[in-house]
């Protein structure tokens, strides 16, 4: 695991501006919530940010589940800009539920935007980035990715194939000057629980609960995605909470055991409470 485990969320401790002027950035989602922070903080660098997404505010339209919508984004950006130094696979939706109440359908819905959309992502920009010989692509997966509460099957499913994901192009990539890096934030405040569906409600009260209160906000996490970037972290675990469950589970596993499965009883009464 690479990330830098001292990086506190929100503190930059070295001067970006220089190594993000002028870098032509394409970001996912990026018309709200860590989108929208990214894209800002790319700015305040000197990058020049391409802000995509499905909804009014963005530069360009772009569903990620449309391979038309990304071929379009291509020609835009070799036309506007000649080529691009930056891809964040931002976008994606909130879901999960346990593994007796989440439908096929749940399952299905989930990996469609949050990895084959990245899978599209790649498909169409990889080639002009190795054909450049240089570039970043950014996927934001999750802590989820890393550790696997009860109750978010899917999520966790699809959170950790975007990690594989991301090392797999890393490896891929190295060789034509092409870095890849998986960004594995915990909750931190966010309007990403507005995507959420399923039929489990005791989880979305849950999780719902987790991202309100969360004293990260996704400004902090943003400067830390861009301080991990330019140390050249593979996998940027942003924020105290992510790094303290990591790292729990790499060094006490029966003390991570533990606490999932104390998790996954309290869910279960919160589902008996509300049934």
């Amino acid at each position: 695991m690479s990330a830098a485990v001292g990086r506190r969320v929100g503190h930059v401790t070295s001067d970006t501006s220089s190594a993000w002027r002028d870098q032509r950035v394409l970001i996912t989602g990026a018309a709200s919530g860590l989108g929208a922070a990214l894209a800002t903080a790319f700015e305040e660098h000197g990058a020049q940010v391409l802000r995509t997404d499905l909804v009014p505010g963005a530069d360009l339209r772009l569903d990620i589940t449309s391979d038309d919508d990304w071929a379009a984004a291509r020609e835009h950006v070799e036309r506007t800009w000649g080529g691009l130094d930056v891809l964040v696979n931002n976008a994606g939706v909130a879901g999960g539920g346990r593994l007796d109440v989440a439908g096929l359908d749940e399952w299905q819905w989930i990996f469609e935007i949050n990895l084959f959309g990245m899978v599209r992502g790649l498909r169409t920009f990889v080639p002009l980035l190795k054909q450049q010989g240089s570039g970043r692509v950014v996927n934001v997966a999750s802590l989820a990715g890393l550790v696997h509460p009860a109750g978010m099957a899917s999520y966790n499913a699809v959170k950790s194939a975007v990690v594989a994901l991301t090392e797999t192009a890393g490896h891929e990539l190295h060789g034509h000057g092409v870095t890849a890096h998986a960004v594995c934030p915990g909750y931190f405040r966010t309007n990403l629980m507005d995507s959420l569906q399923g039929a489990d409600s005791a989880l979305a009260g849950v999780m719902t609960t987790l991202v309100t209160e969360s004293p990260t906000s996704a400004e902090q996490v943003a400067a830390a995605v861009l301080a991990g970037l330019e140390a050249g972290e593979e996998q940027i675990l942003p924020d105290d909470g992510s790094r303290f469950a990591a790292a729990l589970k790499q060094s006490d596993r029966a003390a991570y055991d533990a606490m999932m499965r104390d998790q996954a009883a309290k869910l279960e009464r919160a589902a008996g409470a509300g049934a």
